[in-house]
C-alpha cells in the first residue's frame, strides 16, 4: 500500500484533521484517508475491503495450523529464563 507524506502542512488545517479524528474516533491516518478521499469524490468500499482482508487471513490460515499446539507462553518462558 503506498504511503504519503505532507511537508509543511498548515497548522490550522492539521489542527482541524486531528479535532476530527478524535470527534469521529479515528486515528490521525485514517481521517485524512476519508478526508482525502470525500474531497476527492472517491468512493470507500469499507465492506469490500473487510471481505479482501478476511479472505488473505483464510488463504494464510493453513500455515498457522501447524503452529496450534505450541505452548507460546513456555516458549517465552524458556527464553526469558536462558538468559
Amino acid at each position: 500500500m503506498p504511503t504519503l507524506q505532507i511537508r509543511k502542512l498548515p497548522d490550522y488545517i492539521y489542527q482541524a484533521l486531528k479535532t476530527a479524528a478524535e470527534h469521529e474516533r479515528r486515528s490521525l491516518s485514517q481521517q485524512a484517508i476519508i478526508t482525502l478521499a470525500k474531497g476527492l469524490d472517491v468512493p470507500l468500499d469499507f465492506r469490500e475491503r473487510r471481505k479482501e482482508v478476511l479472505a488473505e487471513i483464510r488463504k494464510e490460515a493453513p500455515l498457522w495450523k501447524k503452529w496450534a499446539h505450541v505452548d507460546v507462553a513456555a516458549w517465552t518462558r524458556e527464553d526469558r529464563d536462558s538468559r
